[in-house]
């Protein structure tokens, strides 16, 4: 399991990085994101559509759980599982159609379907330290095989 461990210090340099993670994300590429509320998911995956070319507006899908961004080079699936219940609400939205795809999925709350993921993933883990400052995040990625 190889961990990267980067820190930021505003919200553009989160979304900086996100644009450097999309702008090497290859096809079929999935990965979790965690993070409490507030701690900037949404403007690290903002950061990712522009690294793959996407120029639409990104918001969180909170309440259709997948929103499909295309027009990039790779189509983008970001996913809030933070209301599924149960994986087989995954299965009803043909999760493995996007997980085996040919884009990018990102999947916020993903620790909560591990069981559904594919065998290699990332985790990316956002996290606040007010001792550093109220913009501080450290921004943790870890590859994961099972």
């Amino acid at each position: 399991m190889m961990k990267n461990i980067f820190e930021t210090n505003s919200s553009e340099e989160t979304f900086a990085l996100g644009r450097r993670f999309g702008e090497a994300a290859k096809p079929g590429d999935v990965c979790i994101l965690n993070g409490e509320l507030g701690v900037g998911k949404t403007v690290f995956t903002q950061g990712i559509a522009a690294g793959l070319g996407i120029d639409e507006p990104v918001c969180s899908p909170t309440f259709t759980i997948v929103q499909v961004y295309e027009g990039g080079r790779l189509p983008f699936y970001h996913f809030d599982v933070y209301r599924i219940g149960d994986p087989e609400e995954m299965e009803e939205i043909g999760y493995e159609d996007y997980f085996y795809g040919e884009g990018l999925s990102m999947v916020e709350w993903g620790s909560s379907i591990t069981e559904l993921l594919p065998p290699r993933y990332r985790e990316i883990t956002i996290e606040k330290d007010l001792e550093k400052g109220f913009d501080y995040r450290k921004i943790t990625i870890t590859e994961v095989s099972i």
